[in-house]
């Protein structure tokens, strides 16, 4: 791949262009849209997790004020499933359709939905809707603990693993366990469904980060023609993953347009929300290691067991990363699965990848202690200068610049290792390391540019912008290669209508949108200069390609004309370009990841029992920064997550009954300002062109990778406690061993 020329808006510092319209309330988010006789949704949540639904009294609800509907399972349209398929792009976060049957799997499922008015009317209603359930035995709520449980769903090896551990001189076999988080994005679920005549056409407002896969699933449940379903996500407050896939409230609320023949919008309650649309899955995983006594490992072995719901089967790939992070030839990765009355789990931020690594990296550290060797040695000594995995030189590699840099800046040198040795007043300082590393991943993409009379130039693409930043590097991308002014480039993203463009999810988007509106680009582009060089066109009788780009203009043998001056006289109203791309052939030859270093510093004060992290140093090799100051801010609040998910959060079930206790954010604590430690982060700048002409890899998971184990490791060099369970409590550091 061709790189782009030297920078002068990618890769540069650049203020979001959508930020005016998020500080003044211009951004319209699902919420924002209110329609011409637009009625109200509100799920009545089943008060059990195992069991069937034996009746609905729905005479005090039905009489409420405002009340024109309650949908359930014996007043619902028959629907299609979703086929549920990444391949034809209509996966769903969950099969089951609303009120499918009576069986009820985990708490919170729907059993109804109230349609009102109002929000409030419709509140209230569900609130007096009156269930009875036959409540069954065997409600399974926690992980197993014997080996031989749940279902072998993923296997990988190479060399002798076994042989090898049972042959080394040193060797570590530890189990770690992580509780279930909740994303918590800060806008929840909306859908606002709506049946356009004479067609009947469903256009859906939805917070989803995927509106071509939930218009493909739609047009299958309701049977339509996906030309006749348009999905709309202008907007969207995070969603770290859980909007990434349908749910069944959206169903439910285009059903109800349907039947009613009103618009309906719903919106998730918090409690709701973080009962019913996905969490990261508790996981139990065993890491074996072993190695020569001058470190060199010989044997990984890495089995996890993960939870799934008993709906769907989501497997959350805990070892994903394992197989490639240490140069080692004898390695085993073995995942299981175990079905809990649960709801589904989904895809969190670095899926698979950040629970993983929080074993790998902590059990990496436990091993230095083991050999009496520093952690960072010992991970620089087992260095992979290509893919273990694959055999396939890097494409892109610098984590020992990660690891050495972020060390050195850290200050790493002068740490004393001793447990307990470093103070400062009341407070005893731990520090601790991990590496980061999360896949590198593109997926194909379209794209349309328009190049205006009036000097504007129009950029749109179908792939939603969840808050990370994707209109200004999008915008930046027209403006590099067209020298238009940013103030100058519109940019519309987040609808069906427009090209087709990717999931916004696992860091994949910048990658796979960017060589798209390129393209789109440069074929406008192309098409201004064939009007130009036509009769009458500033530039006629010239070559199309002797004619270059400066500054909004095209330039030729001493004379200039702007776009629009040639568009003005040509008398067209505007150009268009279209563009797409896709993965190629490079996964053939190169091995694809970004890679990091996270250095952790916490201070315990055991006379208070106050425990907090103090500062983070994070050396990041994503390739290239389109837009440094928007990447920064993608690393600074994965590490703030990292910090939640280390020290604070985790989603509690009741093991008698599996309900569901803390889904608030009273009881579900997440990090706040006044947890948020300093933080230092450093982009590398390797452009990876191996990747992308641009040279640009993800950054959205990267950040979260490697932190949890980072913290833990400061908290065992702080306490001399090595706690293996997640979150990190101080009830557990006070408990006896």
């Amino acid at each position: 791949m061709s790189p782009t020329p030297e920078p002068h808006v990618v890769g540069r510092r650049t203020p979001r262009i959508d930020g005016e319209d998020k500080l003044t309330g211009r951004a319209d988010y699902t919420v924002d849209h209110r329609l011409e006789g637009m009625l109200h949704g509100y799920p009545v949540p089943a008060s059990i997790a195992h069991g069937t639904l034996e009746s609905l009294t729905l005479d005090a609800a039905r009489a409420m004020p405002g009340v024109v509907d309650i949908l359930h399972h014996g007043h619902f349209p028959d629907l299609h499933r979703s086929p549920n398929s990444m391949r034809q792009g209509d996966a769903v976060s969950e099969v089951r359709l609303p009120f499918e049957d009576d069986r009820i799997h985990y708490h919170g499922q729907y059993i109804a939905l109230v349609v009102a008015e109002t929000l409030e009317q419709a509140r209230a209603a569900a609130f007096r809707v009156e269930a009875r359930y036959h409540r069954e035995a065997g409600v399974v709520t926690g992980l197993a603990t014997g080996d031989d449980e749940g279902e072998a769903v993923r296997h990988y090896t190479r060399g002798e693993p076994e042989l090898a551990f049972g042959l080394a001189p040193v060797i570590l076999d530890r189990t770690y366990t992580m509780a279930p988080e909740s994303h918590v994005p800060l806008e929840p679920h909306a859908t606002l469904a709506e049946w356009r005549e004479p067609d009947r056409r469903l256009v859906v407002h939805e917070s989803t980060q995927g509106v071509f896969y939930q218009r493909n699933a739609l047009a299958r449940i309701f049977d339509l023609p996906i030309e006749r379903v348009e999905v709309i996500s202008h907007y969207i407050g995070s969603g770290f993953g859980n909007k990434l896939f349908m749910w069944p409230h959206a169903v439910a609320t285009a059903a109800a347009a349907r039947l009613l023949g009103r618009p309906v919008r719903t919106v998730l309650p918090r409690q709701l929300d973080m009962m019913t649309t996905g969490h990261r899955p508790a996981s139990r995983q065993r890491i074996r290691l072993g190695a020569e006594r001058d470190g060199s490992l010989v044997s990984i072995q890495h089995d996890s067991l993960t939870a799934t719901s008993m709906v769907d089967r989501y497997i959350d790939a805990c070892g994903g990363a394992t197989p490639s992070a240490y140069a080692c030839d004898s390695v085993a990765v073995h995942q299981r699965l175990q079905r809990v009355h649960h709801g589904t789990p989904c895809p969190m931020r670095a899926p698979g990848e950040a629970s993983g690594l929080f074993a790998l990296e902590s059990a990496i550290d436990e091993l230095a202690v083991a050999l009496d060797m520093d952690p960072l040695a010992l991970r620089l000594k087992n260095y992979a200068d290509q893919d273990p995995r694959s055999g396939l030189p890097w494409s892109s590699k610098h984590l020992d610049r990660c690891l050495e840099g972020a060390a050195e800046r850290f200050g790493w040198a002068t740490r004393d290792p001793g447990i307990g040795a470093m103070r400062d007043g009341d407070e005893i300082i731990g520090q601790g390391m991990a590496a980061a590393t999360w896949f590198a991943g593109r997926q194909p993409c379209a794209a349309r540019v328009t190049l205006r009379a009036d000097g504007s130039v129009l950029a749109a693409c179908g792939t939603q912008d969840i808050g990370t930043g994707t209109y200004t590097i999008v915008a930046q991308t027209v403006a590099e290669l067209t020298g238009v002014p940013m103030a100058r480039i519109e940019v519309r993203l987040g609808d069906t209508e427009l090209p087709a463009g990717p999931l916004s999810g696992g860091s994949m988007t910048t990658a796979s949108t960017l060589p798209a509106v390129a393209a789109a680009t440069r074929d406008a582009l192309a098409a201004l200069k064939a009007e130009a060089t036509r009769a009458g066109g500033d530039f006629a009788g010239l070559d199309p390609a002797s004619l270059a780009v400066e500054a909004g203009a095209l330039v030729a043998d001493g004379r200039r004309a702007d776009f629009a001056e040639i568009l003005a006289r040509l008398g067209r109203s505007d150009v268009t370009g279209e563009g797409s791309a896709a993965p190629g052939d490079e996964r053939r030859e190169y091995s694809f990841r970004s890679f990091g270093a996270h250095f952790v510093e916490v201070r315990w004060d055991p006379g208070i029992s106050r425990l907090r992290v103090a500062r983070v140093v994070s050396h990041i090799d994503i390739g290239r920064a389109i837009n440094p100051v928007a990447a920064r801010n993608q690393v600074e609040g994965a590490i703030v997550m990292g910090l939640g998910m280390a020290l604070l959060e985790g989603l509690v079930h009741d093991p008698r009954d599996a309900r569901l206790v803390n889904a608030n954010l009273a009881d579900y604590r997440i990090p706040v300002h006044a947890d948020v430690p300093e933080i230092d982060v450093e982009l590398l700048d390797y452009p990876d062109y191996r990747f992308n002409e641009f040279g640009a890899r993800g950054v959205g998971e990267i950040g979260l990778t490697g932190v949890a184990p980072a913290i833990a490791n400061a908290v065992y060099h702080a306490t001399g406690r090595r706690l293996r369970d997640l979150p990190i409590t101080v009830e557990k550091l006070l408990a006896p061993d």
